[in-house]
């Protein structure tokens, strides 16, 4: 765990987190939370901290921040939102017995004043497959977002280089059910294929990705593009923030990032002449100053 109190320019290590992985951080009532799995394929686990993030509580059982009695989950660092009293966080299951990764994708809530560590204060929609000839390949790495309706939905990658669609699932006003339709609900998505993570800002009144962009020109990772997007359904590209020519060892991939003001605060696994363009060498800070307004030249 990396702590900065500068906005950004220097940061101190503050503690070690064993048994956490693929994890977001989010504040409620005052506490900083974690969650995410136990392992690679773990469990859903959740932590606390009341001292911004030196100590952390464990999860060891159903009362204290287990919060799945399966194993298989996966996610990413993606949104946790809070909606008419209650926090969504997206998750997938990589199915029992599949060939390869098969996800099936589900959104766990609970109420923004239960205990967060208590896993009878969480439910959990029902856990929906796809296939293949619907999506066009693999779903994964969710994002649970308010929708301009007023509902919830889990917008997932599709997992296909260079396809650039997203799938938008439809969460129930319960909570309890989760569904899509492959004719409505498959939206044109720039960088689509790789993770992505999407904030909505209520002062331009639009919904806002980091993303790898693939097409226009072809790349893998390499490009990092800031894009937005009115009602979730078209998507706009705003700016190219990051590009490097070499798409085999260069890579600005899997960011995530929240507003800061008039800027954007971005963490990246970036790849600089790594061994692979997946395999990251470098975990790297931006800034995006004056994102809403075009003065995007100054992101560092």
């Amino acid at each position: 765990m990396f702590r900065s109190t500068d906005r950004g320019v220097t940061w101190e290590a503050i503690a070690r987190v064993p048994g956490q992985f693929w994890s977001t951080l989010f504040v409620e009532d005052g506490a900083l939370y974690l969650i995410g799995t136990s392992k690679s394929f773990g469990r859903v686990v959740i932590r606390r901290s009341d001292d911004d993030g030196y100590n952390w509580t464990t999860p060891n059982n159903a009362l204290s921040g287990v919060l799945s009695t399966d194993t298989g989950m996966h996610c990413a660092p993606t949104p946790v939102v809070q909606f008419n009293g209650r926090i969504y966080r997206a998750f997938e299951r990589n199915a029992p017995g599949a060939h390869g990764r098969q996800f099936q994708a589900f959104v766990i809530s609970a109420p923004v004043d239960a205990n967060l560590l208590l896993a009878s204060s969480w439910s959990a929609t029902n856990m929906l497959p796809y296939k293949s000839t619907d999506t066009g390949g693999n779903w994964l790495e969710g994002n649970a977002v308010v929708a301009p309706d007023g509902s919830v939905v889990d917008i997932l990658r599709i997992d296909k280089q260079g396809l650039e669609r997203a799938a938008l699932l439809h969460v129930s006003s319960d909570g309890h059910t989760i569904d899509w339709s492959p004719a409505r609900d498959r939206i044109e998505f720039p960088g689509g294929g790789v993770k992505f993570t999407i904030r909505y800002d209520a002062v331009s009144k639009r919904y806002w990705s980091l993303v790898n962009k693939q097409r226009f020109p072809d790349a893998r990772r390499n490009v990092l593009a800031l894009t937005s997007s009115s009602d979730l359904l078209h998507w706009k590209v705003e700016a190219t923030l990051f590009q490097h020519p070499d798409e085999a060892k260069h890579a600005f991939q899997y960011v995530d990032w929240v507003f800061d003001g008039d800027d954007i605060i971005a963490v990246s696994r970036t790849s600089w002449n790594g061994d692979s363009f997946h395999n990251a060498n470098y975990f790297t800070f931006h800034r995006i100053r004056k994102f809403r307004t075009g003065a995007r030249s100054l992101a560092q």
